[in-house]
């Protein structure tokens, strides 16, 4: 079930390493590898060679794989985990070194957060260093609402007909071939469209059903995240009038992610129902935060979110800039328009950091419009729509990840 060398720090810093992953306790037993209390030190602290292995069968298993090799005394049961989050070492029957999980791993981390208080923002490093004792933070879950394997956009999908989306990209974009193969696979044709295209007149908006801005980086964020790639259509008089054309017909979807996110959130003037959206700027934490964190999904008019309020589920994240700013915060909070929100694991929108990467208020981390057609949204669905793609995943899942219903549920809308 695990493994963990002994190298730096001897057998009980890999035992403690693996024990902070997994938030457990250890009850281990110490007299197999002492003859008596004075070698203890030694067989805690020696960085020779050695291994850590975790079974979830009996550990005769374990001794009848090495009894025909030269290790076949050098195998040893040392215990086993607890569920109080306490390390207790034994030899002989007697404690001889105790402590809690939350003790042991800030006295692990001290280091890393003395230095990252100096270089990054103190409030966000003491946040990060106090959750260590949370015991409630257990790490990564997935609770949904809704089956993600089930193919809602099959009855579509069998007709043959494939509605056009346009995968928006400026100079500095890089998510446009994930968001391509996610709409592809939901049962779009998505087609690569450049800001150059429409300022030139060579692409009209007027044959696409839905509008895709990607991730990435326009403009190199110079003006601003999302801010020149904004201006570039809002100053010219071709593209704003396609925008605005596009973005009233009924029958049309838009989504902003991350820096298409910023963008849109900039068009917002063009967006019909869009007049409550936010801006995006720079991250309290005062870095690039690229991280996977846990989303919960609220109940909202956006098209891309049906059927799945109330479901909590990991995501990729990567900005710099993507704190919601917006001088009437709570009317936003409170308006329904709040599409996600950044959750801790028991599910509670949380601005606690790194939970909620970039300090935003309520949580918040995407709105859409009163009438749904349109979202944006600062974490990266197009990254994590296959459960392969996820840094974890629960046990039961197949090739659908989460966030594949969003796709899904556009080609839906569409009919």
């Amino acid at each position: 079930m695990a493994y963990h060398d002994r190298s730096d720090g001897g057998l009980v810093a890999a035992l403690a390493e693996m024990a902070f992953t997994a938030r457990v306790g250890l009850d281990i037993d110490l007299s197999a590898l002492a003859s008596n209390s004075q070698q203890l030190a030694a067989v805690l602290f020696n960085e020779e060679l050695g291994a850590v292995i975790q079974v979830a069968s009996l550990m005769l298993a374990v001794q009848a794989a090495f009894a025909n090799t030269s290790l076949a005394n050098a195998v040893h049961l040392l215990g086993t985990i607890n569920t109080q989050q306490t390390f207790n070492f034994s030899y002989n029957s007697t404690v001889v070194l105790t402590g809690t999980r939350a003790q042991w791993q800030q006295d692990w981390a001290e280091t890393s957060y003395r230095i990252q208080a100096m270089r990054d923002n103190a409030d966000c490093a003491a946040q990060e260093f106090a959750l260590i004792a949370d015991d409630k933070q257990a790490g990564l879950i997935a609770q949904l609402s809704y089956d993600q394997d089930l193919d809602i956009a099959l009855p579509f999908i069998n007709t043959g007909v494939r509605p056009r989306v346009a995968i928006l990209r400026e100079q500095g974009v890089n998510g446009h071939i994930e968001m391509a193969a996610a709409f592809d696979k939901a049962g779009f044709t998505s087609v690569d469209v450049h800001m150059s295209d429409i300022l030139s007149g060579r692409v009209s908006l007027k044959t696409f059903q839905g509008l895709v801005a990607c991730g990435g980086f326009s403009y190199g964020d110079v003006l601003g995240a999302g801010g020149g790639w904004a201006k570039s259509v809002l100053f010219n008089a071709r593209a704003r009038a396609e925008f605005a054309d596009f973005f009233a017909r009924p029958e049309t979807f838009s989504l902003g992610v991350c820096n298409g996110c910023q963008m849109l959130s900039q068009l917002k003037d063009l967006i019909p129902g869009a007049e409550l959206w936010p801006r995006f700027v720079r991250n309290n934490s005062e870095s690039f935060e690229a991280r996977t964190a846990l989303m919960m999904v609220e109940e909202s008019p956006s098209l891309f979110f049906t059927g799945m309020a109330g479901s909590v589920m990991p995501i990729a994240v990567a900005h710099g800039e993507g704190r919601v700013l917006h001088p009437e915060i709570n009317t936003l909070n409170a308006s329904g328009l709040v599409a996600l929100r950044f959750a801790d694991a028991t599910g509670a929108a949380t601005e606690t950091y790194p939970l909620n990467p970039n300090g935003s208020p309520f949580g918040i981390t995407s709105v859409t419009s009163t009438d749904g057609r349109a979202t944006v949204l600062m974490p990266h669905p197009e990254r994590v729509f296959r459960a392969v793609q996820n840094s974890w995943q629960p046990s039961q899942w197949h090739e659908d990840g989460a966030w594949m219903r969003m796709f899904r549920n556009a080609r839906v809308f569409v009919g």
